[in-house]
């Protein structure tokens, strides 16, 4: 285990912050889910089978400067979560096997890199 020098976990770090949630369709947001595992870490992750979206745990501040077509970022859920933050979603990734959030970049292109991939598959 490393020596964190007094410092807490990430996961516990990560429970102060707050964050803000990136909202797609869940079937980029699957896509998005696989290409960020293969490549880097992914924050936490709702699923909304109600309305078939996933949530993505982003930085707070992300939502102010957000611009993908096709989703929405809502600014600063409170945490710590015990169970998700709302009633009928369910944690696709949860807190404490995730990063403490996505990076939005790298976020932003596996989004798009999901869309071009359901672009091809839907071609065939």
């Amino acid at each position: 285990m490393p020596d964190t020098g007094g410092e807490t976990t990430v996961g516990t770090r990560a429970a102060a912050d707050p964050c803000d949630l990136v909202t797609v369709p869940a079937r980029h947001g699957l896509e998005a889910v696989d290409i960020l595992r293969l490549r880097t870490a992914v924050g936490p992750v709702l699923h909304d089978g109600g309305v078939d979206t996933l949530g993505f745990l982003v930085p707070s501040g992300t939502a102010a400067r957000w611009d993908l077509p096709g989703s929405a970022c809502t600014p600063a859920l409170r945490r710590p979560f015990s169970a998700p933050p709302v009633a009928g979603t369910y944690w696709l990734v949860p807190p404490e096997e995730a990063a403490p959030a996505t990076d939005p970049v790298l976020l932003a292109a596996a989004l798009c890199e999901a869309a071009r991939t359901i672009e091809a598959a839907d071609r065939f």
